[in-house]
């Protein structure tokens, strides 16, 4: 498999491209491919460990998901690191924004907060995928 790293960078709230993020992730890290996902803007509330209402969020597809219990998104990102090399950081200025700190994120995902400049600087080196 490659060993170009794969740069994901969320900003949709909306539980298909999560979902989608998601099993890249998992999927690029087991296959021995690093992984950094950058979490940002609608994304965050994704992540929460207490969101204010409905954590999925979406349309007809996401439905279906729920409906036919596919993975958790937030599972697969867990298997990734647990399986992998993935790594998760939430954008420094979304928290700033909407008043959050690592400690309101699900237990044992996000390794830390950062920023998008050295973000996108590490990225270069890599593939870089937005969802």
């Amino acid at each position: 498999m490659s060993t170009t790293s794969l740069y994901i960078l969320m900003c949709s709230g909306e539980h298909e491209k999560i979902q989608m993020a998601a099993m890249a992730a998992a999927v690029a890290a087991v296959s021995e491919r690093p992984v950094e996902v950058f979490i940002s803007m609608n994304a965050v509330k994704f992540f929460q460990k207490n969101p204010a209402g409905n954590r999925y969020s979406g349309g007809e597809f996401s439905k279906l998901l729920l409906d036919k219990k596919a993975p958790d998104p937030i599972d697969l990102f867990k298997q990734g690191k647990m399986l992998g090399e993935l790594k998760l950081y939430a954008c420094s200025m979304a928290m700033d924004v909407a008043g959050l700190e690592l400690d309101d994120f699900v237990d044992d995902l996000i390794d830390s907060a950062g920023g998008l400049t050295k973000f996108l600087s590490d990225a270069e080196t890599g593939q870089l995928v937005v969802f």
